[in-house]
């Protein structure tokens, strides 16, 4: 069966080279690595302790975004959706309670990411993360990923294995 590729998407591909840059084409033929890269929005981060039950990790809606490029370059931002201002308005005056909400509430770190096709595990070379002890940091997960979702696991994380579900963004 043929595949009928918009316009804007053809023109997309002839500027970028690859399929990758329209996440809104279905496409699930290529490597680990190439159906990976895109950008995803977050659906669930989930504690997963040993007998089942499940705990959000940043509420029940969490807010995020993951970008993987084609040469290896990634940034990943996780955070509650329910953190509350800062009564100050400065960032830089917040209170303790403040501060740990929000140093409780979100994630952040970029680097170079890659694929292993054999046993499809994703590794995390962490440049710099909003927690300094991942700083310098390899990281790799299991994942799973198909056209709309992207699943990695953490084990031994928070007391469980952390479970994270994205969505591809269109």
């Amino acid at each position: 069966m043929r595949q009928i590729i918009p316009l804007r998407c053809f023109a997309s591909i002839l500027l970028t080279g690859t399929l990758a840059s329209c996440a809104h084409v279905a496409v699930q033929t290529g490597t680990l690595k190439e159906q990976v890269v895109g950008t995803w929005a977050y659906v669930s981060v989930d504690t997963v302790r040993a007998d089942g039950t499940r705990q959000p990790m940043y509420g029940t809606s969490p807010q995020g975004i993951a970008v993987f490029d084609g040469s290896g370059h990634y940034i990943l931002m996780t955070s509650r959706a329910d953190i509350a201002k800062f009564a100050s308005a400065n960032r830089m005056e917040g209170t303790a309670e403040e501060n740990k909400a929000v140093v409780q509430g979100m994630i952040a770190h970029f680097g170079t990411y890659t694929v292993n096709e054999v046993d499809k595990t994703i590794t995390f070379h962490v440049t710099a993360s909003s927690f300094p002890n991942w700083n310098g940091v390899e990281q790799k997960r299991p994942f799973a990923v198909s056209a709309e979702q992207l699943r990695w696991t953490t084990p031994a994380s928070s007391g469980g294995t952390a479970e994270v579900i994205l969505r591809r963004l269109k």
